[in-house]
C-alpha cells in the first residue's frame, strides 16, 4: 500500500511537472500577494514582520545566488527563519535566482530602489483569510514534498 492510497490522495506527479507546476504557483502568488499589498520583502523586515505580529504570515520564501551561498550571516538569518516557520507552521520554499524574483516583484514601491529579496512573506491580515488558488497549490506542494522526499524546505524553480 502506498502512502498515497493510506491517505486516499492522488499519486505525487512525477518530478519535473510537480516543480514546473509549484514555480508557476510561485510566480502567481507572489505577483496576487503584491497587489493586495500583502508582499514583505527583505530579511530584516521578515524578521520584523515575525516579531511584532506572527498570525499573519501565511508563506515564506528564502532567495539565494550562487554568490549568497557563502555569505555565513544570510544563512544564519535563513536558519533562523526557517525556525520560527516550522514553529509556527508556515509553508516555506527556496528559490535560487533571485534576479527571477526581481523581475516578478520588481523595485520598492516608495523609492524605486532594488529591494532584498533573499526574504519574501506573504502576508494574511485578514481574520476571514485570503484564499488564493496558488497558495493552496503551494501549501500542498509543501506538504507532498515533506511527506515524500522529507524535506522541509522544498526548492521551487520559477518559470522562464
Amino acid at each position: 500500500m502506498t502512502l498515497e492510497e493510506i491517505h486516499g490522495q492522488e499519486p505525487v506527479p512525477a518530478g519535473h511537472d510537480w516543480m514546473q507546476g509549484a514555480g508557476k504557483a510561485l510566480h502567481e502568488l507572489l505577483v496576487s500577494a503584491q497587489r493586495r499589498g500583502c508582499l514583505t520583502a527583505g530579511v530584516y523586515e521578515s524578521a520584523k514582520l515575525m516579531n511584532v505580529d506572527p498570525d499573519i504570515v501565511t508563506f515564506c520564501v528564502l532567495a539565494t545566488d550562487e554568490e549568497d551561498e557563502g555569505d555565513i550571516a544570510l544563512q544564519i538569518h535563513f536558519t533562523l527563519i526557517q525556525a520560527f516557520c516550522c514553529e509556527n507552521d508556515i509553508d516555506i520554499v527556496r528559490v535560487n535566482d533571485v534576479a527571477k524574483l526581481a523581475a516578478i516583484v520588481g523595485p520598492s514601491e516608495e523609492s524605486g530602489e532594488p529591494r532584498d529579496l533573499h526574504c519574501l512573506l506573504i502576508t494574511n491580515p485578514n481574520e476571514n483569510g485570503w484564499k488564493d488558488p496558488a497558495l493552496e497549490k503551494l501549501n500542498l506542494f509543501c506538504e507532498e514534498s515533506r511527506n515524500v522526499n522529507n524535506d522541509w524546505v522544498p526548492t521551487v524553480t520559477l518559470p522562464e
